[in-house]
């Protein structure tokens, strides 16, 4: 008897859609980038009104196809900060563990009441206000508006060569998961919505998630 194995899932991006893309990237960060400065000058000063250290965290991320990056964040944590919690909540997240006991099933997978994070920090983590300096990774090509968010080091280090299709793609700003999921789903949800993402290459659904991400800020949702 012979025995056949499953075949192995590829993922392929399509050049055109890839310039497209770059395009759209380019021209959409530069047309608000007035918006992100003035809105950036007032996150900083709060930030250094609010807490001793630098307004910037600077943060290795992996990026496409396993390219090593660094991310840049409004500071939202204490300097000197303690990262292991946030490791073994990540270990935990990945194997399917609820991070918090929350009878709406919106923050289920998501840590909250952080004591590591400032009180500026929990305004501007549940409004994604901190992600604003990755603008700046857009521009240097880094990352995508739109994409899977860029996992840490030790996150990638765990991964099946299932979910290292969610690094095909470049790392985005907003994507399906950060639309449709954040708090709400597992890992494992995450990695399926980030790969289908990845197959249907579509500018015009690009362009859905990135209107669709506004009112994700505004209302907070799955923020903490």
């Amino acid at each position: 008897m012979v025995v056949q194995s499953a075949p192995v899932r590829t993922i392929s991006i399509n050049t055109g859609y890839l310039r497209a893309k770059r395009i759209l990237d380019i021209a959409f960060t530069l047309l608000i980038a007035p918006l992100v400065i003035l809105v950036g000058i007032v996150v900083a000063i709060c930030i250094k009104v609010n807490s001793d250290g630098p307004i910037f965290f600077r943060q290795k991320r992996i990026g496409q196809n396993g390219t090593e990056f660094e991310m840049l964040k409004f500071r939202s944590m204490y300097v000197n900060s303690d990262q292991r919690a946030h490791r073994e909540k990540i270990l935990q997240y990945m194997n399917g563990q609820k991070l918090n006991e929350d009878n709406t099933g919106k923050m289920s997978y998501k840590h909250v009441h952080d004591p590591r994070i400032t009180k500026i920090g929990r305004f501007i983590r549940k409004t994604s206000l901190d992600e604003l300096p990755q603008f700046w990774n857009v521009l240097r090509g880094q990352m995508s508006l739109v994409g899977p968010r860029p996992p840490l080091p030790y996150e990638v280090e765990l991964y099946t060569s299932h979910e290292w299709l969610r690094m095909v793609g470049k790392p985005g700003l907003t994507g399906t998961w950060q639309v449709y999921g954040r708090s709400r789903v597992t890992f494992q949800n995450m990695v399926e919505m980030d790969i289908e993402y990845l197959e249907h290459q579509s500018l015009w659904n690009d362009l859905k998630l990135i209107i669709l991400t506004v009112p994700v800020m505004i209302f907070s949702r799955g923020g903490a």
